[in-house]
C-alpha cells in the first residue's frame, strides 16, 4: 500500500463531520446483532479495498450495519457481500466467492470497490449534507485511482454521486438517468449504472447472478 493511500486511510478513520452517523454507528457496534455477540465491530468509517491499479471500479452506498461496521472492510460479512463476490468471482474479478472477514485471504482482479458514504446511515437513507460531507474523501480516492476506465454504481444514490462529481470537477453537463445497465462515456471514463445486491433486490429477483455476471463481463470488456 503506498503512503498517499496510508495517509488517506487514516484521515478517514478518524472523521466525526456526521453526528447522526456517528451516533448510529456507535448504537450499532455496542448493541449488535445477536449472531455477533462475541464480536468487536469495526466502527469506524470504512475505505476502499482492493487494487489501486486497477481499471474497473465499483461504487457502493454506504457500509452495511452489520457488515463492513463490525469487519471494517467494505462489502464484508453481510448478505449483500455474498451475493455480490459470487458474481465478481464468477466474472473473474476476485480470487474467491466469498468475503468474510479483513483475513479471509480475498483478493481482487484488476478492481477497486468503495463507497459515496462512509458509515452507515438510519434505514440506509443518508441525508443530502451527509454526502456533502463524504464527498471530498469520495472525490480523494477516486483521484488516487489513476488507471480508472469503468465504474459500476450499485444503486441509484452510488450513481447520483458519481455524476455529482463530474458534475462538480470537470465540468461535465447533462442529463444521466440511472437504469441497470445504463452507459455513460464521461471523459476517458464509462460510468455504467446496476442494481444494488442488496438482499431485498436478490429476493424480489430484480437481480440475479446471470444478470450481475453478464453486467460485470461486459463492463470489463469496456475497460
Amino acid at each position: 500500500m503506498n503512503k498517499q493511500f496510508s495517509s488517506f486511510i487514516r484521515k478517514v478513520h478518524k472523521c466525526k463531520k456526521c453526528p447522526r452517523l456517528v451516533q448510529f454507528r456507535n448504537k450499532i457496534s455496542s448493541e449488535k446483532r445477536k449472531s455477533y455477540q462475541d464480536q468487536t465491530y469495526w466502527n469506524k468509517p470504512v475505505t476502499g479495498f482492493g487494487e489501486l491499479g486497477a481499471k474497473l471500479i465499483l461504487i457502493g452506498l454506504a457500509p452495511a450495519a452489520h457488515g463492513a461496521t463490525r469487519t471494517g472492510r467494505v462489502f464484508t460479512g453481510d448478505k449483500s457481500a455474498d451475493f455480490l463476490f459470487q458474481c465478481l468471482f464468477k466474472s473473474g474479478l476476485s480470487n474467491q466467492p466469498n468475503s468474510d472477514h479483513i483475513k479471509d485471504g480475498l483478493r481482487l482482479k484488476n478492481t477497486f470497490i468503495t463507497l459515496a458514504l462512509r458509515c452507515v446511515p438510519p434505514q440506509d437513507k443518508p441525508k443530502p449534507i451527509e454526502l456533502k460531507n463524504c464527498s471530498s474523501f469520495f472525490k480523494e480516492e477516486l483521484n488516487m485511482l489513476k488507471n480508472k476506465k469503468v465504474i459500476i454504481a450499485l444503486g441509484k444514490i452510488a450513481f447520483d454521486a458519481c455524476v455529482r462529481f463530474y458534475k462538480e470537477n470537470y465540468n461535465v453537463s447533462g442529463s444521466f438517468k440511472f437504469a441497470h445497465g445504463a452507459k455513460y462515456k464521461i471523459n476517458d471514463v464509462y460510468l455504467v449504472g446496476c442494481y444494488h445486491p442488496s438482499p431485498r433486490n436478490v429476493n424480489t429477483k430484480r437481480i440475479d447472478i446471470p444478470k450481475m455476471v453478464s453486467l460485470f463481463k461486459k463492463a470489463k470488456k469496456l475497460g
